[in-house]
C-alpha cells in the first residue's frame, strides 16, 4: 500500500492537527472544517450527510465527502423488520403484560397479522430500502419500491415508481417503510395528506430520518387509527422529549436511533476506511462518494 501518514488526534490537539491534514475520517463541525485549508477529502461515519450539508462552507467546497451508504443497511434492515415483526405479533402488548404478569386471551390479545400476501411500500431503496425489500420479500411480501433513480428490475421488487407517484402507491400499503435520506425534497414528504391515502390500519416503520415525516401528522393517524401502529427508530427531535404525545398515543414502540449499531458494523467500517485511504493515497476513485448536490 502506499504510504499514508495516518494522526489519532484528541480533543484538544484536533484543530493543530487539522491545520496540514489532507484528509480526516470522521465529521467535522463548521470551526474544524475552516481549520483543515488542505483538507480534500472527508470521510463521515453515517450514512445520512444533511448535518454537514446544512453548512455552506462544506457543501460549496471541492472537498469529496463519502460516506457509509450501501455498509450501513444491513443492521437498520434488521431492525426495520423487528420493529414490523414486534407490531404485527403484537409483542408490545406482551412486553408490558411481564410487568403485571397477565396471561391474556387471545380475544384480549388481539389476533397476529401474518405478513404473507402483504403489501409493503419501501421509500428510499438505496443500502437500507434494498435490505428491507429483500427481508420483506422473504416473508412473502409483494414489494413496491420508491426511489427518484432507475432501479434495476430485481426479484425483491415487484415494481418502484418515482417519488412524484407515492401517492398512487401508498392505499397499496399494508405497511410503509421510510429508509430515505434527509434533503430538502425528501423533508416531511409524508404528511396529513400522505397518512390519509394509506389504508386503514397501515402499519408504518421509520428508521432513516425523522424528519421525512409529519410527527404531528402521524400523532393525528394513530388517534383517529387510521394508522394502526407504529415503529419508529427516527423522530423529528431527538431525543423524542419527555411529554411528547408520541410516547403515549396508539400502538408506538420507539427504539433511541440505535438502528444503526450492530455487532458487525465495525468489521464493514473497517474495511471501507482502509480500501478508501489506499485509494486516496493512490489518487483512485474513492467509494460510497456523496453527490452534495442531490444530498447522500
Amino acid at each position: 500500500a502506499p504510504s499514508l501518514n495516518l494522526v489519532f488526534p484528541t480533543r484538544d490537539n484536533l484543530l493543530k492537527e487539522l491545520a496540514d491534514a489532507d484528509a480526516v475520517i470522521g465529521g467535522l463541525n463548521r470551526e474544524q472544517f475552516l481549520a483543515a485549508k488542505k483538507l480534500k477529502w472527508m470521510q463521515v461515519t453515517s450514512a445520512g450527510v444533511e448535518n454537514y450539508l446544512r453548512i455552506p462552507e462544506i457543501k460549496n467546497s471541492q472537498v469529496t465527502m463519502t460516506n457509509m451508504k450501501i455498509v450501513q443497511g444491513v443492521e437498520i434492515a434488521d431492525h426495520a423488520l423487528a420493529l414490523l415483526l414486534a407490531l404485527t405479533r403484537r409483542l408490545d402488548i406482551a412486553i408490558q403484560d411481564r410487568e403485571s404478569e397477565t396471561w391474556r386471551t387471545l380475544a384480549n390479545y388481539g389476533r397476529p397479522l401474518e405478513l404473507q400476501g402483504k403489501t409493503a411500500v419501501v421509500i428510499g431503496v438505496g443500502g437500507i430500502g434494498m435490505q428491507i425489500a429483500v427481508r420483506a420479500k422473504a416473508f412473502g411480501m409483494t414489494v413496491i419500491g420508491v426511489d427518484p433513480k432507475d432501479i434495476p428490475y430485481a426479484p425483491h421488487l415487484d415494481r418502484t415508481v418515482w417519488p412524484d407517484r407515492l401517492d398512487t402507491v401508498l392505499p397499496e400499503a399494508d405497511v410503509v417503510f421510510v429508509s430515505a435520506p434527509h434533503t430538502p425534497e425528501t423533508d416531511k414528504m409524508i404528511g396529513a395528506a400522505q397518512f390519509a391515502k394509506m389504508k386503514q390500519g397501515v402499519l408504518f416503520i421509520a428508521v432513516s430520518r425523522g424528519k421525512l415525516y409529519d410527527n404531528h401528522a402521524l400523532v393525528e393517524a394513530l388517534k383517529s387509527g387510521h394508522v394502526g401502529a407504529a415503529g419508529l427508530d427516527v423522530t423529528e427531535t431527538e431525543p423524542l422529549p419527555k411529554g411528547h404525545p408520541l410516547w403515549k398515543t396508539g400502538r408506538v414502540i420507539i427504539t433511541p436511533h440505535i438502528a444503526g449499531r450492530s455487532d458487525g458494523e465495525g468489521a464493514r467500517y473497517f474495511e471501507l476506511y482502509k480500501d478508501n485511504l489506499i485509494r486516496f493515497a493512490k489518487g483512485e476513485p474513492l467509494r460510497h462518494t456523496v453527490d452534495k448536490a442531490k444530498g447522500y
